[in-house]
């Protein structure tokens, strides 16, 4: 699994839902699942969000 500012490199856009979540977007280059974990989060339940907005993104372009 990537780390967050992997996903913000690709998708800048996904900063909102990390935002929102409460998850550090620096988080040491540490895994999603792992800050998840740590944040108390389903790690399915944040990527089902990440891929519902670049989805939702894709099509209003």
């Amino acid at each position: 699994m990537t780390s967050i500012p992997e996903w913000i490199i690709e998708y800048p856009e996904t900063t909102r839902v990390f935002n929102e979540l409460g998850l550090d977007t620096s988080c040491a280059g540490k895994s999603l699942q792992y800050v998840c974990h740590h944040q108390g989060l389903s790690p399915p339940m944040v990527l089902a969000r990440l891929r519902q907005l670049i989805t939702s993104e894709d099509n209003d372009v």
